[in-house]
């Protein structure tokens, strides 16, 4: 699905990514495997979990290079994107996938722990799509045939809220709504860009899934072939999506809409505006809650 085309995935050395870089080498994608291999919450020692992925990658026969770029930092998503292109003498995927936690409830929440968060999810996310549509939109005025993809890396949290995750969830709705201004953005380039908010049982994951049933039905595994298929050349007219991605269950994310309105005569006072208030909240379909339909 997937061979002579060249893969960029941040967050690649665990959980999610992992899958992900094995599943495109697997459908023939040339991988880089982007990880700084910290711990969850961004702190402690850097370890090769990219190599590690990089060494599966080859021993089942497929090309994959290491990155210990930080996709946060300006100048290393550039590099990053230059290393794929260096490497593999193309890029035509990126998979933004790298994150952290720094869980904690609003009244409690430090600004370190806010900024922390929406610097690897938020920044993150918009420095390597930066960098990466920029080296498109030059092919594409080049005169070359661009066939991209961006995917993006949501999150129920962010679409519908969950308590104790400001931050991380601010960050999550921020990214969704990145990923269809950007599809608007770079269509005319050939690029499509998309969004998975998955539920999967991973090590961002592991004290909050308490059911040990979930650990099965919710493996990373069940993500990374909707990541496979949106990477591929099939998916060209697929873009400004997201998809919610729990266990053996797919949907597709709808954004806000325009719910019921009302055009008064003149201005209203106060209590005419409780009023209308009232009756347009009768009207109005009711807050999804965080598991919706999954």
């Amino acid at each position: 699905m997937c061979a002579g085309r060249v893969a960029v995935i941040s967050g690649a050395g665990r959980g999610l990514g992992r899958c992900h870089a094995l599943a495109l080498a697997a459908a023939g994608a040339a991988v880089v495997v982007n990880d700084l291999g910290s711990g969850r919450d961004g702190n402690g020692q850097a370890s090769p979990v990219a190599e590690e992925v990089v060494s599966e990658i080859r021993a089942l026969g497929g090309r994959a290079v290491a990155s210990g770029h930080d996709v946060a930092d300006w100048d290393a998503s550039r590099r990053l994107v230059e290393l794929a292109v260096g490497e593999f003498g193309r890029l035509d995927v990126v998979v933004n996938n790298a994150g952290i936690l720094r869980d904690r409830m609003l009244v409690n929440m430090s600004a370190e722990e806010w900024d922390a968060v929406m610097h690897v999810h938020l920044r993150g996310t918009f420095a390597l799509s930066r960098w990466a549509a920029s080296h498109w939109r030059e092919r594409s005025k080049a005169g070359d045939e661009v066939d991209a993809r961006i995917i993006n890396t949501t999150s129920p949290s962010g679409l519908f809220g969950k308590p104790g995750q400001a931050n991380y969830g601010a960050a999550k709705a921020g990214i969704a709504t990145l990923t269809m201004i950007a599809a608007a953005e770079l269509a005319r380039y050939g690029v499509t860009v998309n969004a998975v908010a998955p539920v999967a049982y991973t090590r961002m994951t592991s004290d909050l899934v308490t059911d040990p049933r979930a650990v099965d039905e919710l493996a990373p595994e069940h993500v990374s072939p909707v990541v496979t298929w949106l990477a591929g050349p099939s998916s060209r007219e697929v873009t400004g999506r997201v998809f919610e991605v729990s266990g053996r269950r797919l949907g597709v994310a709808e954004p806000w809409r325009h719910g019921p309105s009302v055009v008064p005569d003149g201005v209203m006072d106060p209590v005419e505006v409780g009023v209308t208030i009232e009756r347009l909240l009768g009207q109005a379909a009711p807050p999804e809650p965080m598991g919706g339909n999954l």
